[in-house]
């Protein structure tokens, strides 16, 4: 693929920050949508989607940081390259939900009225978003022989070159896409708090651990599974938790 899409003079212009800025901006947008049709304080989505957006990307690059720690021995200062690729979608779910939520209570927010209308848009945003991951060869797949296996051959490419793999970015991200067709459908009939939620949170956990299984990049082993399936069943628990068992109250 194309980890630079031009160049702006001296300055390459990099595929995975285009889509991560236009993903983390439409996520916003639609939060903004969802809080303006519930008669909520709307105004409000664009300073809780900026603190969210940069508590997680420190959270999804602490968590990359932490799983390719050998990578950034030799020159530490890589650490900070996020443009080239090298964040994780569970430490961004995890840090930036967890930071905007603090803001929201600090503002006496519902919080759980705040959720429904966040999940769509970070669905939506990682359809999006994973195409940077595409772009940049992050986040690449095993080997395989089917018809649609990509082959990367751009020399400044994160993926293996010359291999046919699984297109596990494009997995990603038609799972955001479906997601959000699922959350759009399933809000019609859900009206309690929290449910949207919950059922946002089965499918991205479900999706997840499913696409791990095509990946062949490195992201930790706690024994038969990776660190990230073992932390999406932490989110599929808390999924099952707001969508079945939890009862409606105010929080």
């Amino acid at each position: 693929m194309h980890p630079i899409l031009f160049n702006i003079g001296p300055m390459p212009i990099y595929s995975y920050s285009v889509y991560l800025t236009a993903g983390c901006l439409l996520a916003m947008a639609w939060t903004m949508r969802e809080a303006r049709l519930k008669d909520m304080p709307y105004t409000l989505a664009p300073i809780t989607g900026i603190i969210a957006i940069v508590c997680g990307l420190i959270g999804a690059r602490a968590l990359y940081v932490a799983l390719y720690s050998q990578e950034f021995i030799r020159n530490p200062v890589e650490v900070f390259y996020i443009w080239q690729g090298g964040l994780v979608f569970s430490g961004a779910l995890f840090f930036g939900t967890l930071s905007g939520l603090l803001y929201l209570k600090s503002q006496a927010q519902p919080l759980l009225q705040w959720v429904d209308c966040i999940v769509p848009g970070i669905a939506l945003g990682q359809a999006v978003g994973r195409l940077g991951c595409f772009f940049a060869g992050c986040c690449y797949g095993k080997t395989t022989s089917l018809p649609w296996g990509v082959t990367f051959s751009d020399p400044e490419s994160l993926a293996p070159l010359g291999h046919s793999l699984h297109p596990t970015q494009l997995y990603h991200s038609l799972s955001g896409l479906l997601i959000f067709i699922i959350l759009m459908v399933a809000k019609k009939f859900i009206k309690k708090e929290g449910k949207l939620t919950g059922l946002f949170l089965i499918l991205f956990s479900v999706c997840r651990f499913i696409i791990e299984f095509f990946r062949a990049d490195y992201r930790g082993k706690l024994g038969p599974v990776s660190l990230t399936q073992f932390l999406t069943l932490i989110v599929l628990s808390v999924g099952f938790y707001l969508l079945f068992v939890h009862k409606h109250r105010r929080i």
